[in-house]
């Protein structure tokens, strides 16, 4: 078997913690069985190395979340880039012709496809043996995972089924896709399970959805092809129109962690960061980012996060409505975990003159890490070295720098930085277009220098 996880989109129903530059998955708001600071996808990757430590996991993710990624779990996953956001359907079937085209995965080798951000305990996991041994013993195309439903919920899709007598698997009559309230309620009235997200299926059954799509089995030209691809999600475009599902039932712990109603129920400690609190506060979670005091006094049942890209005052289940809020926020990201270390933007403002622009921010380049090398069209750079001890390159020519030194970096001069033990400088951009699209970068290798 092989596991393909799907790492999800930015989840702006966690704003203002989680945006495009640092999705929801790997935000480190959980706690592991030590009781140190893990993220989502560093529990669900910890838990399947636990089940199956020599499995192979891939995972579907976007170009942005590569850094994140590999800071997170390093190497231990191969990763497949979407092109774009386009939905579940796409980013599986790019990961089959990934595994198919570029791997040599025999046909009848069987996959699991997993969410990368539900909280689940272990034994969910033991699950896809089941799954997997339900579908070669049924000879269905696809297994899906039916969790028993702990309310009816909005928000999640509905299998409806009849199970085996000898309960290993059943039998899908319908599934439905997040339907209201009131259909909810029946649903669950009625025995249906949430549909968990997990689907089993051989790889020749996503080899024919492929050659539907491209009419050949070719990582490469489906990559090319990929925004022609219907944006949708799997469920909708397999699962509801497949006669020949099962499903394997699913009793255990499952929650999805998408909202900060549901997420606050699994963290372990009420406050993170900066926060002084009241003894009159009850039920109520302070996440503060920023490097001011946050004073909560007298809340009940509230979420109050503070990050660079704002500020969050909620009640609790008022917090599940989020996203329609956040959907008028366009500024842009203000903090930035990447691959060399981090940034945070402190400043944008006009100049003077009225002809150009001025955005302040502050990098830290991690110990034995780098800065690509690159130049910049649109703008000047200048660099004041705050702490630690660097190699500077401009031009092709390299230079030690250290705390006090200034750099100035004219647009069109190519550039880059790195640090032997650590460096905080400030970078101070001015031109007329203040965007991070506006960089080109060189082949360079820092591991001959440092």
């Amino acid at each position: 078997m092989k596991i393909i996880l799907l790492s999800g989109n930015s989840g702006k129903r966690l704003w203002p913690l989680s945006s495009e530059a640092r999705s929801k998955q790997f935000l480190k708001v959980l706690q592991d069985e030590n009781g140190s600071s893990e993220s989502m996808i560093q529990r669900i990757h910890r838990q399947i190395r636990k089940s199956y430590p020599d499995i192979e996991i891939l995972i579907a993710a976007s170009d942005a979340q590569s850094d994140s990624i590999r800071r997170q779990v390093g190497n231990e996953m191969e990763k497949v880039a979407e092109p774009s956001r386009r939905g579940t359907y796409p980013a599986i079937l790019l990961s089959v012709a990934y595994l198919l085209d570029k791997k040599r995965m025999p046909e009848d080798e069987v996959i699991a496809v997993l969410p990368v951000d539900p909280y689940v305990e272990q034994d969910y996991f033991q699950k896809l043996l089941e799954m997997e041994r339900a579908l070669l013993d049924s000879g269905a195309q696809l297994c899906l995972l039916g969790v028993k439903p702990t309310y009816p919920s909005e928000k999640y899709g509905y299998i409806q089924g009849t199970m085996q007598t000898d309960g290993q698997y059943g039998h899908v009559a319908q599934c439905v896709e997040k339907p209201g309230l009131d259909r909810a309620k029946k649903l669950v009235a009625e025995g249906a399970r949430w549909n968990g997200g997990v689907f089993v299926f051989r790889a020749a059954f996503a080899k024919e959805l492929i050659l539907k799509e491209i009419g050949e089995v070719s990582y490469d030209s489906l990559y090319r092809q990929y925004d022609s691809l219907p944006s949708i999600s799997f469920d909708y475009e397999v699962v509801e129109k497949n006669p020949s599902a099962i499903y394997v039932a699913y009793d255990g712990e499952w929650n999805d962690l998408g909202t900060w109603n549901t997420l606050t129920e699994k963290m372990q400690k009420p406050d993170g960061g900066f926060v002084i609190r009241g003894e009159q506060c009850s039920n109520t979670h302070v996440i503060n980012e920023l490097e001011i005091p946050i004073v909560a006094l007298g809340l009940r049942d509230m979420v109050v996060v503070a990050s660079a890209d704002g500020i969050l005052v909620s009640d609790k289940h008022a917090s599940s409505y989020l996203q329609p809020y956040v959907e008028q926020v366009h500024n842009r990201p203000m903090y930035e975990k990447r691959q060399w270390g981090e940034y945070k933007v402190l400043d944008f403002q006009q100049c003077r003159s009225g002809k150009e622009n001025s955005l302040t921010k502050s990098l830290h380049i991690e110990a034995g890490r780098g800065l690509s090398c690159q130049l910049h069209h649109l703008r000047d750079e200048i660099w004041t070295i705050i702490d630690g001890t660097g190699l500077f390159l401009l031009d092709g020519k390299l230079r030690e720098v250290r705390r006090g030194d200034v750099l100035y970096i004219p647009k069109e001069h190519k550039h880059a930085m790195a640090s032997r033990e650590g460096v905080d400088f400030i970078e101070v951009q001015i031109g007329t277009e203040l965007i991070e699209e506006d960089i080109e970068r060189f082949p360079w290798n820092w591991d001959d220098v440092l």
